[in-house]
């Protein structure tokens, strides 16, 4: 029975090697967030080490990317990032989304859940210290300084609809 159940196992592993997801690799800049707010050379330096793989177009894949079910879990970490924050994306959003989003950085990072802890785990040059920390969030405030000194205050607030507050 048991010689049943591993080859089964072993037959699903082989099977699961021909599922492939697209890469994440357009690397299309068009709407990076740099196109209105500059990036200081060790603003990148940290973004390229620890947010791009998973909030931005192009993600550098480790060679275990290939293979079932890592690539299945790198995937759903890299579109999951994508949803909440893609760098390459950020000003496609409204003035008012550009700003929650970097409060919600700004929180993700005081609270040390910005790098995951699955990410740095294999990842080791990813996690940040104080300074890299403090170096991020000031540059994400500073963005946000610069949307409220050029957009009114209502229209740097997500509003919401009628139906979804009752």
């Amino acid at each position: 029975m048991i010689k049943k159940i591993l080859l089964g196992l072993a037959i699903v592993l082989v099977l699961i090697q021909f599922v492939r997801h697209p890469k994440n690799d357009t690397g299309a800049l068009t709407n990076d967030i740099t196109k209105l707010y500059p990036m200081p050379n060790d603003v990148k330096v940290i973004v390229d080490k620890a947010c791009a793989d998973c909030h931005s177009n192009k993600t550098a894949y480790p060679w275990y990317a290939s293979i079932q079910p890592f690539a299945y879990l790198i995937n759903d970490h890299v579109v999951d990032g994508k949803r909440h924050f893609n760098f390459n994306e950020f000003t496609s959003y409204r003035i008012a989304k550009q700003n929650h989003k970097l409060e919600e950085v700004i929180e993700q990072i005081k609270e040390g859940e910005m790098p995951m802890e699955s990410y740095t785990l294999i990842h080791q040059n990813a996690k940040l210290s104080d300074k890299e920390k403090n170096t991020l969030v000031q540059w994400c405030q500073n963005i946000m300084d610069t949307l409220k000194a050029n957009y009114p205050a209502d229209s740097l607030i997500i509003k919401r609809s009628a139906t979804a507050s009752k």
